[in-house]
């Protein structure tokens, strides 16, 4: 009897803790979603403020999510080796100070610059944030419907995003969407406070400097040359030689993580088939998802004359499936399994992107809203089920690693798709002309990773029949 009360109120204890560490950590997701979703519908008043053009306004997003994606395995690393809460209350602390940084900016230079800060905050917090998760849930199933809870609240946090955004803006004014995100941070402080913290590793990680100097080197040269071949011509030096360096920058890093006894990614990971897909997966989707964030934007508020809150309404087919999806994703992989859900889930972004292009962006916006839904939702049912699926593949004492590898893998196809999506516009004639090209790269590439996913799984079965019947033959 004694034992059944103990066992209960541990259990107790842990259902406590997992709620606690939830909420905390949903607290960083919001605002790190938020904060993308939000700057999106500020671009048109951030340029016409600070004069700058559709190059200055890639760097005001791009400043974010490229120190994100490059320092975010770094940032997993200070996790394992420090303590998952304690590097994400610092994470946090830094994202605080620099919003209010980028809140008070008085040119665009510094702006970027407050930007830069923002995603070395939440390349802390972030994968911190999925540690603490993944060591809070104890068993698959609480751990799946903690990241679909954790997923949907970004999502939720991406669909009032756009709407919120032009709510402030038109009444407050840009600076408004970045001051916001002080008083929320403040609180998630509070709240991870109050989380215990973890068990450390027993071997805990080195960081790998070389390495994170390769990294940052090869995405930052690689979206600089993007960004500025409109510009200049994908034939001039600078543009040419910056994708040279950035070419022979990436071609370091893979030489230095082999050789590394610690390395900052560890290519071991990617032997897991199901690990390589979700992490190109991920990519791909955030690299269709926020380069349609990007274009559209621009083109309601440059090209069609819409107000922040009129944008921000426009957005709604899009967003608003978002929090649906994710907190649908847990029953849906259930039913599906993982494997069929987010193949399908491929399908559905590649018809509804290849829906907006065959559309085109001179239709009525009621045309050009009809296929938005589609994405929003596939993007939203990708996330939660990607996510769990990686996780699966690694143990406790590497989470906060492989956490940081799919999320840079996901910042680091938003830089390059507003990247991209920035340069198929200023090339041609019109926004909405080279929006139509990039929606087209879009339907391409969510059709291609519904294959690799697909292919994946198959591959890991076959591995799992040949192992199984090895041990087998052995007498195991």
């Amino acid at each position: 009897m004694q034992m059944h009360e103990t066992h209960r109120t541990q259990e107790t204890h842990s259902r406590e803790q997992q709620r606690r560490v939830l909420w905390a950590t949903s607290i960083s997701y919001v605002v790190v979603i938020l904060d993308t979703s939000i700057v999106n519908v500020a671009l048109e008043r951030i340029g016409a403020s600070l004069a700058g053009g559709v190059a200055g306004l890639q760097w005001v997003v791009n400043a974010y999510t490229l120190a994100f994606a490059s320092l975010l395995l770094s940032g997993g690393t200070l996790g394992d080796r420090l303590g998952a809460r304690q590097v994400y209350m610092a994470g946090l602390a830094v994202f605080t100070a620099a919003s209010a940084w980028c809140g008070a900016a008085p040119s665009l230079a510094l702006l970027t610059l407050g930007r830069v800060l923002q995603g070395m905050g939440a390349a802390l917090l972030v994968p911190a944030s999925m540690a603490l998760i993944n060591g809070a849930c104890t068993n698959a199933r609480e751990r799946a419907a903690a990241f679909g809870v954790w997923a949907g609240l970004g999502g939720v946090a991406m669909a009032a995003g756009p709407l919120l955004g032009g709510v402030l803006i038109g009444f407050v004014g840009w600076r408004s969407i970045f001051l916001l995100n002080v008083p929320v941070c403040l609180a998630g402080i509070v709240m991870a406070a109050r989380v215990a913290p973890q068990p450390r590793p027993g071997a805990p990680r080195r960081l790998d400097l070389a390495g994170q100097a390769a990294a940052i080197a090869a995405l930052a040269l690689l979206n600089a040359a993007i960004i500025e071949a409109p510009a200049h011509g994908w034939r001039a030096p600078v543009v040419a030689g910056g994708l040279v360096l950035a070419c022979g920058a990436a071609i370091a890093f893979v030489v230095l993580e082999k050789h590394r006894a610690q390395p900052m990614l560890p290519l071991g990971f990617f032997h897991e088939s199901v690990f390589s897909a979700a992490v190109l997966l991920s990519m791909i989707s955030a690299f269709t998802f926020y380069g349609l964030l990007f274009g559209l934007s621009l083109y309601l508020q440059q090209e069609r004359g819409y107000a922040p809150l009129r944008a921000g309404l426009a957005f709604l087919p899009l967003t608003v499936m978002v929090p649906l999806g994710s907190l649908l994703s847990r029953r849906a992989v259930a039913w599906l399994g993982p494997r069929a859900l987010v193949a399908l889930a491929c399908l559905l972004a590649a018809a509804g992107y290849l829906g907006a292009a065959v559309c085109g962006t001179t239709a009525r916006y009621d045309l050009l809203a009809l296929p938005l839904p589609a994405i929003g939702f596939a993007a939203s049912l990708i996330t939660p089920a990607a996510t769990a699926a990686l996780m699966a593949t690694v143990d406790q004492g590497r989470a906060g690693i492989a956490a940081g590898v799919l999320n840079a893998a996901r910042q680091t196809g938003a830089a390059l798709g507003v990247a991209v999506a920035g340069a198929m516009i200023a090339g041609r004639a019109s926004i909405g002309a080279g929006m139509r090209v990039n929606l087209l790269i879009a339907a391409v590439l969510s059709a291609g990773a519904a294959w690799v996913w697909w292919r994946a799984w198959s591959h890991q079965a076959a591995h799992g029949a040949r192992s199984h019947g090895a041990k087998k033959a052995r007498g195991g």
